[in-house]
């Protein structure tokens, strides 16, 4: 074993280490990962990642770009962010994207609006059943409370800390943290307004494809929905794939799908 308590000791202990990998990693450089999405040509390729348990990460992607995620086993919860990334103050607005478009249970067409009006990414495809616009994510309090311990980087990480991690090294702050989106995971409002948690609303292999509008910041965690009622940190894997493409234009049917969509494509356009 190497002696790594001093400089050469150590260097020799890291270089031994070339060729090792883990199994939650991302693939450098994304064109040869070994099971790209069907149809998705190699060097189309710009992201392709795969995140445990309390994961997370982060990529600016350019327009016309489709992420995919795809819950491996059944019991991914991927937690999203997004932003404007020429223009970081602008970022997803959950209140305006359901609001605007008078649905707060979110699926194919659905667009994910920002702040300013504009179209940050659309709905493209879903086989994930529901999802949760309404949660938001955990915090370290209610993860400690739950399971002993909810830091950043211990056993049981809060999906609110590890944004704030991915998000620094984009330069943002944690008082940019905004509301997030829940993919695969579900919630509704019961009648008496109280929101109820509905659980695994995917089967193993379900995937979403979001395609980007804008430039954007794109930031996930794959960690335990915040209602999650399993006393235990229950979250199985999360594939995250991205290729280049071309962004919605005005003979795509989701542009003039509402009056409201209209406009904001419209909105969108007009920021080039």
């Amino acid at each position: 074993m190497s002696n790594t308590g001093t400089t050469k000791g150590a260097r020799e202990h890291a270089r031994a280490q070339a060729g090792t990998a883990t199994r939650f990693r991302p693939t450098i450089p994304a064109r040869e990962v070994a099971d790209p999405p069907p149809g998705v040509p190699a060097e189309q390729l710009l992201w392709a990642d795969l995140l445990g348990p309390g994961d997370y990460a982060a990529r600016i992607l350019p327009r016309g770009a489709t992420v995919q995620l795809v819950d491996v086993d059944g019991d991914a919860c991927a937690s999203v962010l997004v932003y404007n990334a020429v223009r970081p103050i602008e970022r997803l607005n959950v209140a305006d994207t359901v609001k605007v478009q008078w649905q707060a249970y979110l699926g194919v067409g659905s667009l994910l609006l920002s702040d300013m009006g504009r179209v940050l990414m659309s709905i493209v495809g879903n086989t994930g059943g529901a999802h949760d616009a309404l949660c938001g994510c955990s915090n370290e309090r209610r993860n400690t409370d739950k399971y002993g311990t909810g830091g950043a980087h211990g056993p049981y990480p809060n999906a609110r800390d590890r944004f704030a991690v991915a998000l620094a090294k984009y330069g943002l702050e944690r008082r940019d943290l905004a509301p997030n989106i829940n993919f695969f995971k579900g919630a509704r409002v019961s009648e008496n307004g109280a929101l109820a948690f509905t659980g695994d609303a995917s089967a193993p292999g379900a995937t979403v494809e979001l395609r980007a509008e804008l430039p954007v910041l794109f930031a996930v965690v794959n960690a335990p929905h915040v209602l999650d009622p399993r006393p235990t940190y229950s979250v199985s894997p999360l594939r995250v794939t991205a290729w280049a493409g071309e962004p919605t234009g005005p003979n795509d049917p989701l542009w003039t799908s509402s009056p409201e969509s209209e406009r904001a494509f419209l909105q969108t356009e007009d920021f080039q």
